[in-house]
């Protein structure tokens, strides 16, 4: 078994479940027991510069030079996230290969009968005789992101055994909390003192990501008034039905499930309350930064246009933005970084495809932190759910992807 897989199958195990809305960093303490266990394969292998910081559970470490003395190169960094989705469990991960994978449903738990359907999962076409990770089917695998843990310590164990290989230094960080949009808030970009970096965290074998959403989470607040329903007439404001005719002004196809591409959206991602009193999650996204500003400005017009109707402020809005668009930090100055990466994947036998992220990473952040960070693929698939699974040859093609890219720069 190469060493990237057996990295990976031991990492999956180890519970490291991020949690949302807690008052803690990093939000479930359980994800220090990853951070010690490669804080000591790195020390182990000769790493030098290892710290596992404590406090915040980020794990840092440097392969240093091998270049001749006084021969210069930029430092280049590669990052991954340590923890997996609150969505779905990460405890008592059970992953189990299928070897020359031949098509077809795969029945992931017989006792439970537990299948990823063929129909619902098409890409499992692509993937016919290669090796699949996947699950029994009660928990996600974790390859997002320990398929980029992994590959970035296979890649690391490389070079330190092999000092003859020359290379400019390299820089590893592992962060926590990832998962729910707070992983590089006390991330050391001086400390780190990489010039540049890649996040490794995307999904299919050749995904190249340098443009993400512009992203801002929402709190609607709609207080109504409670009357017994037998004399509510002309008195009740049901917060339910309130927050219902919100959604409504809300354009009605500007939705996840209705959009792909660079096409933004609005998302009611989670809703609580009675007819007293309502609260409303959601989630705003765009590529583009003036579509992204319209549609904050928008949101915020609705809340404004209902409380003129209704003649109270009954409609509060609370907006914070999460993350930017990275390509503002890539381009131009840092097209290098995905020139590269193309080279990088051609020199594998990986075809790149270039995709603009519906989503956000560590590097979106980090990017605007003073450190440019694109985005490199995993070989991870259907990230989130029990249908999760990794590719064994995407995963060691990755491995060598890393390594071109650090030729490149040596």
């Amino acid at each position: 078994m190469s060493s990237v897989i057996d990295k990976f199958l031991r990492y999956v195990k180890i519970d490291t479940q991020s949690a949302d809305e807690q008052d803690c960093f990093p939000s479930t303490d359980k994800q220090r027991n990853l951070a010690r266990l490669l804080t000591q394969e790195l020390n182990q292998m000769g790493a030098q510069e290892v710290c596992f910081d404590e406090t915040y559970c980020y794990v840092y470490a440097a392969i240093p030079s091998t270049l001749p003395e006084g021969a210069k190169a930029p430092v280049i960094g590669f990052i991954a996230h340590m923890d997996t989705s609150p969505a779905v469990s990460g405890k008592d991960v059970k992953p189990h290969l299928i070897e020359n994978y031949p098509g077809g449903d795969i029945l992931l738990n017989q006792e439970k009968n537990i299948v990823m359907p063929l129909k619902d999962n098409p890409e499992l076409t692509d993937v016919i005789g290669k090796t699949l990770i996947v699950t029994d089917g009660t928990t996600l695998l974790g390859a997002d992101d320990k398929a980029g843990v992994a590959e970035i310590m296979a890649m690391a164990e490389f070079y330190l055994k092999h000092p003859e290989i020359p290379h400019g230094k390299i820089r590893i960080g592992f962060t926590p909390d990832e998962e729910v949009g707070q992983g590089v808030d006390h991330f050391d970009v001086e400390g780190f003192g990489a010039d540049f970096a890649y996040t490794v965290d995307g999904g299919p074998l050749g995904e190249l990501e340098y443009e993400n959403f512009n992203a801002a989470a929402a709190k609607l607040v709609v207080n109504g008034y409670s009357v017994h329903p037998g004399s509510a007439k002309n008195k009740m404001l049901n917060a339910i039905l309130l927050a219902a005719e919100f959604q409504s002004l809300l354009p009605i196809h500007e939705n996840p499930a209705s959009t792909e591409g660079y096409e933004g959206f609005y998302h009611p991602d989670s809703i609580a309350g009675s007819v007293e009193k309502v609260v409303v999650d959601y989630i705003i996204r765009d590529h583009d930064r003036e579509k992204f500003e319209q549609k904050k400005a928008f949101f915020k017009q609705c809340a404004d246009f209902l409380n003129e109707k209704y003649k109270r402020p009954i409609f509060e809005v609370k907006l914070k933005d999460s993350y930017y668009n990275m390509k503002e930090k890539i381009l131009p100055e840092n097209l290098h970084l995905i020139d590269n990466a193309v080279k990088a994947m051609e020199m594998a036998g990986v075809t790149p495809k270039i995709s603009p992220i519906r989503g956000g990473t560590d590097g979106a952040r980090l990017s605007f932190m003073g450190l440019p960070c694109p985005n490199l693929c995993t070989g991870g698939m259907n990230f989130h759910g029990r249908f999760e699974y990794a590719v064994v040859e995407s995963m060691e093609a990755c491995v060598e992807i890393l390594k071109n890219i650090v030729t490149l720069y040596a």
